[in-house]
């Protein structure tokens, strides 16, 4: 919006992209339900990590959250355009201009990951499986301490990252005065209607809710036995 004086009047101009912009698709379901499943996964795997009792639920979540990560690789090479890597993933000095546009309270141009929480998330999905991979090792006692510790140590920094990953998206909804949790959930965003993705894809985040459903409970019934003991 623009604002000139002409004759001792106060004219004010719209500015025509912003009057476009409207609430569009950004998150496909299947990122919403990666995104959500991950949130639960981790959440129940730490509650449950001091509990022989509930070892069995414990080793389904860290299973689960591992399996995820790898539907989620492969959804960011097939999937819509902002579930993709190839959109989201910048180089170091995207990453420095994203900070100088927070700097100067510019708008980003594209509706995505921001460079920095792409980053974020990619460090996420990296310690899943690390965790997850040092996990089955302490199960089957490769190394011997070792890698419980390792375990043990990798949580605690992903539970580091995600309250800063946390923090971050609270701030960056204050500065964008855009509330992206809430975008995370409805799976829309401010933006032009030409920036929408066109299909939410309901059958695959269905197919992969039912993928990680049954992984799960094939893991905490004991039918996998070679990942539990």
């Amino acid at each position: 919006m623009h604002v000139a004086g002409k004759g001792g009047r106060v004219v004010v101009v719209v500015d025509r992209q912003m009057s476009r912009r409207l609430n569009v698709l950004v998150w496909d379901i299947p990122v919403r339900v990666f995104h959500w499943l991950l949130v639960i996964c981790f959440a129940g795997a730490w509650i449950t990590s001091e509990s022989e009792r509930l070892q069995l639920i414990h080793y389904a979540f860290g299973y689960c959250a591992c399996l995820l990560v790898l539907i989620r690789v492969f959804w960011g090479l097939v999937g819509t355009r902002y579930a993709r890597f190839t959109q989201f993933v910048k180089t170091p000095q995207a990453i420095g201009l994203h900070f100088m546009h927070i700097l100067d309270a510019k708008d980003h141009s594209d509706l995505g990951h921001n460079p920095a929480g792409a980053y974020a998330m990619l460090g996420l999905m990296a310690f899943m499986l690390l965790i997850g991979i040092t996990g089955y090792m302490g199960v089957k006692e490769y190394f011997g301490d070792w890698a419980s510790e390792a375990h043990e140590l990798l949580a605690t920094l992903a539970l580091c990252l995600v309250i800063l990953h946390l923090v971050a998206a609270l701030v960056m909804s204050v500065i964008e005065r855009e509330n992206l949790v809430k975008a995370m959930l409805t799976g829309k965003k401010m933006g032009m209607p030409e920036q929408a993705i066109r299909y939410p894809h309901y059958v695959v985040g269905g197919l992969m809710l039912g993928a990680v459903a049954y992984f799960y409970y094939l893991v905490v019934s004991g039918s996998l036995p070679s990942l539990t003991t």
